[in-house]
Order: structure tokens, then sequence, then C-alpha cells
């Protein structure tokens, strides 16, 4: 696999977040990765794409460690599109756009019709093209989305990770945002990992999901072979059960009623703390 994490420690100065994580991203894959809010979502994409060193363990970019690439290099490997970017005031589509060339840039290699080409094909791609001279501040927050997208597309790379590119986005937007992501990977040219909350859209949309909990991850494979009202309580704590998507037939979740969730949740913590009081005793 292209990219992936072995034994991998993730840390913020001395707050560490994730030991010991083991992920592969699938080649060709929409791989979500799901959890619930601090769990280490968007450290575990931010580690992957070098944007933080590993305290421990290794993650591997085409068979070598990450850390031996120079950052450009990297860059025509792995595109991220980071949670809620700030675009400069007043630049245009066209221009944002054109700066994911940036890594295929030098001193002896400037703006080629190669450049023009990439970024005309991204913006089609994303149905931007429209907007190319309209200003990004004045733009719709569906329409922006599309554009930073359409960005580190350009970026002409293999590899796209996404951290939350639905958030502060209505539901219409959601899913026209997660429409095109499915479309681009049907292209089959891309591998796509991306950060989402809907557990239900991920099971949409993912060819491949990965679920953590408290730094770790406790599952990851195909959405069908996974998901289950017991992963719902380990990973959320949430009580519901598991049903076929009428539309498409994937995982849908059902939250039990209040209080149904009520007894569960206190069952839930009757359960940790019987298992913590066992621990105790035998230790």
């Amino acid at each position: 696999m292209r990219l992936q994490a072995s034994g991998v420690t993730l840390a913020y100065e001395a707050r560490t977040v994730s030991r010991d994580l083991d992920v592969a991203i699938p080649d060709g894959s929409f791989t979500v990765v799901v959890g619930p809010n601090a769990c280490g979502k968007s450290t575990l994409l931010r580690g992957l794409a070098r944007m933080i060193r590993p305290a421990a363990g290794t993650v591997s970019l085409d068979d070598r460690p990450i850390s031996s690439y120079g950052a450009k290099e990297v860059a025509r490997r792995l595109a991220l599109l980071p949670q809620s970017p700030v675009a400069p005031d007043g630049i245009s589509v066209a221009d944002l756009v054109a700066r994911g060339r940036y890594p295929h840039q030098s001193l002896l290699r400037q703006w080629s019709p190669a450049d023009e080409e990439a970024v005309s094909r991204a913006m089609a791609a994303t149905g931007v093209a429209e907007l190319a001279e309209r200003s990004v501040g004045e733009l719709s927050g569906g329409q922006r989305q599309r554009v930073w997208i359409a960005m580190v597309l350009a970026q002409d790379t293999p590899l796209l990770l996404l951290d939350e590119p639905t958030t502060f986005l209505d539901i219409a937007y959601q899913l026209e945002v997660l429409d095109l992501l499915a479309d681009l990977h049907a292209a089959g040219d891309r591998t796509l990992v991306a950060v989402l909350h809907d557990l239900n859209q991920a099971c949409r949309y993912a060819t491949h999901l990965i679920a953590m909990r408290d730094g770790a991850v406790v599952a990851q494979g195909p959405p069908a072979e996974i998901v289950s009202s017991t992963l719902l309580a380990e990973v959320f704590g949430l009580v519901g059960e598991v049903v076929p998507d009428p539309q498409t037939g994937t995982p849908m979740i059902v939250p039990a009623d209040r209080e149904a969730r009520r007894t569960g949740r206190a069952g839930l913590r009757a359960g940790v703390s019987a298992a913590t009081g066992s621990g105790s005793s035998s230790g």
C-alpha cells in the first residue's frame, strides 16, 4: 500500500494523542476516518501527511519513510486539504487553484502549458470553471469548498487527504461535496482519505472505514463488514441498530429512542465501571 503507518505515536509537545497506531490505506480506496470529537482523527490525517512528525514509529509513502522525502517531493505525491482553510483577501478562484501547482515549480521550471492544463482540468472536474474570475471571498460555502478541492486536484497527486471537508456546510452542500469526491474516486486514478463526522454519510460513500476512539483504531475495513451495534456502543457510546440504507443498501445507523438510549448509556457506564473494578482487583 502506498500510504501506511506502523507503530506510530503522535503528540503535540507533551500531550500524546495516539500511541502505537497501525494504519494501512488501501490503494484506490475512498477511505473515511470516523470517531467521536477529539479522538485523534485529524491528528492521524496530519501524521499521514507529514504535518506532524511521529514521536515513535514510521509513516511510509511509496515504500519509503515519508520523512526521507523533501517537502516538494511529498507534495507531488500527496495533497492535503486542511480543516477550514483561509484564502488570502481578494484572491480570485483561478489564482487560488493555480497555487496547487506550486510543488511543480522551481527556478528552472516556471509556469508552463502543463500547469495551465492541470488547473483547467481541476476547475472543470469540480465545476468551478465559470467562477474563475470571481473573488473566493464572495462565494457560498459549497462553492468555496469546491474551489479548495480544485486547488488540491491541481496539485495532481495520486493521494488526496481531506480533513472534514463538509464542516459548516448545510446538508445539501455536504452531499454535493461528497458526490464530487465520489466522482473523483470513481475516475479510478486517486486514493482518497477523508475525516467525516456523520457516520451514515461515511457508510454511504466510503469503500474503507477507519473507526477511532481515544486515539486508538478500534476497527478498519469495508463499512458493511465492521459497522454494527457493538461498534456504535464501543466507539460512540451510542445505543442503536444498524439497518440497510433504503436508498443504497449500505449500513445505516438508527439511534434508539430517548428512554432506550438513557438505559443503554447507564448499562454501558456500569459495564465500564465493572471492567475497571475487575482490573483493579486483579492487579
